[in-house]
């Protein structure tokens, strides 16, 4: 709208270069929207190196079906915020933070039963709550459009996971005595 035509303006006074390169969309992003764009690159890819981890180590077929969306759905957005990353000038993290990297080290070694019981509950359940929440967050907060449109385009396919996550844990835990 005319609003974020007024900031990219007032932005340009102070950017060198041809003014036409920051209306085209080469506005430096603020702090919050850049970090924004890399807490859901980390989301992404941890959803896909756990996915893959999943592919490799669960024997039950449901497991598996879940791991490969993670792997498709997740691998697509973190490919469409790569591209946003080049066209905004951001540099995405390439591994993962170490909250993700000590639950894939807990993951690996897991297997069987025991390996999906976890996956399930960290890579299904409790990661796709946190990314929801972030997500949400990013949409309402996010100053620049494109970095909004990302987040409010990730929220259903996240939302889908999220469900089928649940579904699947109260499936299997009313296969098990207790919870």
């Amino acid at each position: 709208g005319p609003k974020s035509h007024t900031e990219s303006l007032q932005s340009a006074s102070g950017a060198s270069g041809a003014p036409g390169a920051t209306a085209s969309g080469a506005a430096k992003l603020s702090a919050a929207d850049k970090k924004a764009m890399m807490d859901m690159a980390v989301a992404n890819m941890a959803e896909v190196e756990t996915g893959k981890l999943a592919l490799s180590k669960s024997q039950n077929a449901e497991v598996k079906t879940f791991a490969q969306q993670m792997i498709d759905d997740h691998g697509k957005a973190l490919s469409e915020l790569q591209t946003l990353a080049q066209a905004k000038g951001v540099t995405l993290p390439t591994e993962l933070d170490a909250k993700h990297k000590a639950m894939s080290a807990k993951l690996e070694k897991l297997s069987g039963d025991a390996f999906d019981k976890e996956y399930m509950k960290q890579a299904g359940l409790n990661d796709h709550k946190a990314t929801h929440a972030k997500l949400q967050k990013i949409s309402k907060s996010a100053k620049d459009a494109d970095v909004k449109a990302a987040a409010d385009k990730t929220l259903p396919t996240v939302e889908q996971h999220l469900k089928a996550a649940q579904q699947m844990s109260s499936a299997k835990s009313g296969t098990t005595s207790g919870k």
